[in-house]
């Protein structure tokens, strides 16, 4: 599981990284368009992507942090066991959808790579996006399968 969190936190600095970087990209476009009418050309279309691949990269330390919603309505009178077993079966569920948008994410990127098909403005390929989010999807898919088999302890990682 150190290796699995290892990886996770990696994606979560990288997405980070990712965000600076195109928050950066949008002050300089911003003061240049408003001070000088200098503006970088697509920085939407970078900014979109970015966004994208961040979203899937924070997903692996989201998963690791037991951080997504859970609706407990039904099941807050259920019993530790029952909760377990429950946490348990969403993190295999939650397995198998990351590893199918993994699958299809694969597909998508490899059909934008024959089609050779990019962005509107500036054109940037966008199987590169597709290829930033297919391994942090595939960590996601690993980490619900770990838990599901293992469980979740009594301890979340801090």
């Amino acid at each position: 599981m150190r290796l699995l969190e290892r990886l996770a936190k990696l994606c979560a600095v990288a997405a980070g990284v990712l965000l600076t970087a195109i928050t950066l990209m949008t002050c300089v476009s911003l003061i240049g368009r408003n001070t000088t009418g200098w503006t970088i050309v697509g920085d939407f279309e970078l900014t979109g992507a970015a966004a994208g691949a961040a979203v899937a990269l924070f997903l692996p330390w989201c998963q690791m942090r037991r951080g997504n919603v859970i609706v407990d309505f039904f099941t807050s009178r259920a019993g530790e066991r029952t909760h377990a077993m429950l946490d348990r079966l969403g993190a295999l569920l939650y397995a198998l959808v990351l590893g199918l948008m993994a699958w299809r994410t694969a597909l998508g990127g490899l059909n934008a790579w024959n089609s050779k098909s990019g962005t509107m403005m500036i054109g940037f390929p966008e199987w590169i996006i597709y290829s930033a989010m297919v391994p942090p999807l595939l960590l996601c898919a690993v980490i619900g399968l770990v838990q599901a088999w293992r469980g979740f302890g009594s301890r979340v990682l801090a």
